[in-house]
């Protein structure tokens, strides 16, 4: 029986020549993540341990991203212990305010993560990685502790599902959407504890972007893990943000999964999660108008460049519809910096915008964003629980960045083509 992409890595990385879906395996890990409200819970149970030494002081990476900069004492306390703990293991991939980004959108940036490589992070969307080639799933704060000082993890083989992407996508339609859609079609346990594996020629037509928000939304189909093959655009993105050495793995032509779906992108509409499941998924224009309060461009889900210019481009000229509120937030300070050089922050503080400082806030209702009871926000972020951003009588509409520009616009659930684009 052959292997899947996700079964080669994990091998290769347990000294196995083989492994098979359901196998126990110890893991050696290239990365271990955590942020400004996991790595502190992480740090704790270090020093319950008899080695309290990290494993390599180059294969951590702290990024303080969930309440930066600092929006009360305790979110400065957390920050000031991964700060002190940083400094004194000598962390070469710390980053805090001025130098840091949301760290699923930083990692790759900063080339910090490869093809072939077995991450772990002690955040739910750390699987955004496996959009280069690699394996990368999230994990709880202890698993982090035993991380930074073994430098291994304990691993369930994953089985797979494959999703055949075919066609190209048309203008507008974006990563998000096919995402939304795959989420709407199998559920948010459709892919419990499995890895995602996206093949076929229609991956050729998705961009780099488009492919960090696909494996980023994968936890939320319940999946283990998402990833896809590395091909000429994955291998120029390697090259242009790091030198890195990278493996490539294939899958096996003879890899099981458990179901197959084929999915053409040529046929895919703009998607909106209604509240409060991702997968409660409808169609641009397929519903009565749903007036809103706020909207929100930007987490680790939809905020790097192509995702600032996307909505940059439909809000030109045009002005926040009156009575909502409308927030930028870039992903990285190179994102930041990128959409300064090239006009795009003028657009949007023109059309009645705010631009914030990279930070995750609005997306787990930390601050820079919180909604009132009653409350409609259209969001690029990746959950819409009860509550998720502020009041339990709050509602979030999860869209893309296309999709939730219009509607900052219009002032109700959009698409841009009702602005004639």
């Amino acid at each position: 029986m052959g292997m899947t992409m996700t079964q080669k890595i994990l091998a290769a990385h347990a000294g196995l020549d083989h492994v098979e879906a359901g196998q126990l395996i110890e893991a050696n890990l290239d990365m271990v993540l955590g942020n400004d409200i996991t790595s502190p819970v992480a740090i704790n149970e270090m020093k319950k341990m008899k080695e309290q030494t990290v494993f390599d002081k180059e294969k951590i990476a702290l990024v303080m991203d969930h309440f930066i900069p600092n929006k009360d004492i305790k979110s400065a306390e957390n920050c000031k212990c991964c700060r002190d703990f940083a400094n004194a293991n000598e962390i070469v991939n710390y980053f805090d305010v001025g130098n840091m980004g949301i760290e699923h959108a930083l990692l790759p940036e900063k080339g910090l993560v490869t093809a072939g490589d077995a991450v772990i992070g002690a955040d739910s969307h750390t699987c955004t990685y496996g959009a280069l080639g690699a394996f990368s799933t999230g994990v709880g704060s202890t698993d982090m502790a035993a991380g930074m000082v073994t430098g291994k993890a304990w691993f369930k083989v994953p089985s797979a599902l494959k999703f055949i992407l075919t066609g190209k996508p048309s203008r507008w339609i974006s990563g998000k959407d096919v995402i939304l859609h795959i989420i709407g079609m199998i559920g948010v346990d459709g892919a419990l504890y499995k890895s995602m594996e996206f093949v076929g020629d229609g991956v050729a037509n998705l961009t780099m972007d488009d492919r960090f928000t696909i494996c980023n939304m994968a936890i939320e189909a319940g999946g283990k893990n998402g990833i896809f093959p590395v091909d000429e655009k994955t291998a120029e993105y390697i090259k242009e943000h790091g030198d890195k050495p990278y493996t490539v793995y294939e899958a096996d032509e003879d890899a099981e999964y458990d179901a197959v779906y084929t999915i053409d992108l040529s046929q895919l509409k703009p998607t909106v999660s209604f509240p409060h499941l991702p997968e409660n998924t409808k169609e641009v224009g397929t519903f009565e108008d749903v007036a809103i309060d706020q909207v929100v461009i930007g987490s680790c889900t939809n905020g790097r460049i192509q995702d600032i210019r996307q909505a940059a481009e439909i809000m030109k000229g045009r002005k926040v519809a009156k009575n909502v509120r409308c927030i930028v937030i870039p992903a990285t300070q190179a994102v930041y910096l990128q959409a300064m050089r090239e006009g795009l922050l003028e657009i949007f503080i023109e059309a009645g915008a705010v631009v914030s400082t990279p930070t995750c806030g609005p997306c787990l209702g930390g601050y820079m964003g919180i909604l009132a009871a009653g409350e409609r926000c259209v969001s690029t972020t990746n959950r819409n629980f009860v509550g998720r951003m502020g009041h339990v009588d709050s509602e979030v509409y999860l869209a893309s960045p296309a999709v939730a520009a219009a509607s900052a616009v219009t002032g109700k659930i959009s698409c841009p083509c009702e602005l004639g684009l």
